[in-house]
């Protein structure tokens, strides 16, 4: 059976190619691609086959579906391209003929009013409408948007946000790609829908205290209105757009959209998902 990863060359993308071989996938039956193979040669020279694909080109998809029985489809990074660019995706699986579509989406995107949820919406109804069999993958926070903000946390003692005492069920990036490996890799997935997040959640102020106890500081969390965290953010370099969608994200985790209790995560790994103490510890 020959498993095709899309995005191989981000950070998800190569990890579940890992994990599939970690598992004992052969690296013939592995196809990893990416907008410039180049990226990815280190897989080829494990065996893996390496094509390109860009979710802009149609002719690179079906050429790199060619003779492909499942697929993951790791969504895009470019927010407002995504759906049109899914949908090449989608249309040349279908044209391929591949009997299983997976796909990486975020926590009830079904019903979730974040705004990052609404492409991966309508990439689910594509799926669903296009015949093809498929399965969601619906990860909550990857524990990397967290600890990724650590020298900037440490320098001025203060996590900001605007979530309040909302949860978040974050997960680390390699915990949701050995997720994503077992479904792509099992002889039937037993379900369409799984909701993966971290087994504990925790506030943005349990982050801050937790992160305290590590470094052995006292770190603050500071709970901001959604127009000040927006403000915050730009005044720190980012873009006013992308703000705008980080501080809604907090919004939504402020209002549980982000939390799952659902234990599908840690069921599909067979271990205890990574702990936020553990993941700031390696950070």
């Amino acid at each position: 059976m020959t498993l095709l990863v899309t995005g191989a060359g981000g950070h998800l993308g190569r990890l579940v190619v890992e994990s599939l071989l970690e598992r004992g996938t052969p690296a013939r039956d592995v196809v990893a691609t990416a907008r410039t193979p180049e990226a990815v040669a280190d897989l080829a020279a494990r065996g893996v086959q390496v094509r390109r694909a860009d979710y802009d080109e149609p002719a690179s998809l079906d050429a790199a579906f060619a003779g492909v029985d499942r697929l993951l489809l790791v969504s895009g990074s470019e927010v407002g391209r995504r759906v049109a660019q899914h949908r090449n995706v989608v249309e040349a699986a279908g044209r391929a003929g591949v009997g299983l579509v997976a796909y990486t989406s975020i926590t009830r995107a079904d019903r979730s009013t974040l705004v990052l949820a609404e492409e991966h919406r309508a990439t689910e109804q594509l799926l669903a409408a296009s015949g093809l069999p498929h399965v969601f993958l619906r990860n909550s926070w990857y524990l990397e948007n967290y600890t990724a903000q650590v020298p900037t946390v440490l320098e001025h003692g203060a996590v900001i946000g605007s979530a309040g005492t909302g949860r978040v069920s974050a997960a680390t990036r390699a915990d949701y790609a050995a997720a994503a490996a077992v479904v792509l890799a099992q002889p039937d997935p037993a379900r369409t829908v799984y909701e993966l997040g971290g087994d504990t959640a925790f506030t943005l102020g349990e982050l801050a205290e937790t992160l305290g106890r590590v470094a052995g500081r006292e770190i603050a969390y500071r709970d901001l209105s959604a127009d000040d965290h927006t403000a915050a953010l730009v005044a720190a370099g980012v873009p006013e757009p992308y703000a705008a969608v980080l501080a809604d994200g907090d919004r939504g985790l402020s209002e549980g959209e982000l939390f799952t209790d659902a234990r599908d995560l840690s069921t599909l790994i067979g271990r205890p998902t990574t702990t936020l103490e553990q993941a700031l510890r390696s950070a």
